[in-house]
């Protein structure tokens, strides 16, 4: 099932993709991403939430062309990229960056920042050597970098700064997407609201498309439009960021939800904490039935033995639980709100709520 028809408006289209890995003759296949459907459209933020493990990062990869699918496909604007030959990928990949958690893993600690910066345009045989070091400068400055770090090594400069330079060399390439993966995670939370806002500014004066990759739901809800959460390679909750934060309608996303540390004394000693219980599965040998039912603790014996189906249960919410009509009944007879939503605010007003 899609999650959201294909469009002209929409960047990516992901219909029904699997990525495993192993060797299913040796029963070592792991199903990372198991049956994942949704749209992104253009210019919008769309999150991903879920813990380690769930697949987030090998969907990241997948998005941009650096996995290719085990089965069901993406679309980038419309066009299959693994339809490409080597060489042409490698061309078309150039409008689809990812940022990853760990600078580090950007940067050749032998090569300056600006030599770093400059890399991708080396690659890609664009411009001269005096248009390349100019550009580098330009996104130096973009990403409130100063022109005397472009001189430093890596190992010279802070984490945040680090960060910031390694947004830059994704910029470099004038990408239409970039996924960005657990960007803010190493990160102190005071630095973490000034790279959001930077996002912000970026989207703005680029007119980027995001999919940003987190197990932090405060980042995820503040920055997105919409969100999908993950569990163990399958979407179970999708929708407006600020609605599945707030009035989760499945059972894993409100036991994430009621992790989240509370700022407000009150309400966080009002909030009921949910703790899961049981092992978390083993990826080779998945459990039948629902995928959550192992840990779930509204777990029924439906839920061991048949697989639940996303469903649209509101407009623009979609949730595969065969308890959700159940949840949505007992928050609104709780009076917590209503669960279908607008949107998450940006980047631009979360510095309150990430500081």
């Amino acid at each position: 099932m899609s999650v959201g028809a294909p469009s002209e408006e929409t960047a990516l289209d992901v219909n029904d993709l699997h990525v495993s890995f192993g060797n299913p003759r040796r029963g070592s296949l792991i199903r990372a991403v198991d049956g994942v459907s949704f749209s992104v459209r253009k210019g919008e933020i769309f999150g991903v939430i879920g813990e380690s493990g769930s697949g987030k990062s090998t969907l990241g990869r997948c998005l941009v062309g650096l996995l290719s699918p085990s089965g069901g496909g993406v679309l980038h604007d419309g066009v299959d990229p693994f339809r490409f030959s080597r060489r042409e990928l490698n061309r078309h990949r150039r409008k689809y960056q990812i940022v990853s958690q760990d600078p580090n893993a950007a940067f050749d600690p032998r090569m300056t920042i600006l030599q770093s910066i400059c890399e991708p345009l080396n690659i890609a045989g664009e411009g001269t050597r005096a248009e390349r070091r100019e550009k580098a400068f330009a996104m130096l400055d973009r990403v409130s970098l100063s022109a005397e770090m472009a001189n430093r090594y890596p190992h010279e400069i802070s984490g945040g700064q680090k960060q910031r330079a390694n947004i830059a060399r994704a910029l470099m390439l004038d990408p239409n997407v970039i996924v960005c993966d657990e960007v803010v995670a190493a990160l102190d939370v005071s630095i973490q609201a000034d790279m959001l806002n930077l996002f912000a500014r970026l989207q703005e004066q680029f007119g980027l498309t995001y999919v940003f990759i987190s197990h932090d739901l405060r980042v995820v809800s503040h920055i997105s439009d919409r969100v999908a959460v993950m569990y163990f390679g399958k979407i179970v909750e999708f929708g407006p960021a600020h609605a599945v934060i707030e009035t989760p309608l499945h059972p894993y996303t409100e036991a994430l939800r009621s992790a989240e540390p509370e700022i407000n004394p009150a309400a966080a000693e009002a909030r009921q904490r949910i703790i899961l219980q049981g092992e978390i599965p083993s990826a080779i040998a998945p459990p039948s039935g629902c995928r959550f039912h192992t840990r779930c603790p509204r777990v029924r014996d439906i839920c061991r033995t048949q697989e639940p189906q996303q469903r649209q249960l509101l407009p623009g919410r979609h949730v595969a639980c065969h308890f959700a009509e159940e949840m949505l009944g007992d928050r609104e007879k709780s009076g917590l709100g209503h669960a279908g939503g607008n949107g998450a605010d940006h980047a631009a007003s979360a510095t309150n709520a990430l500081t």
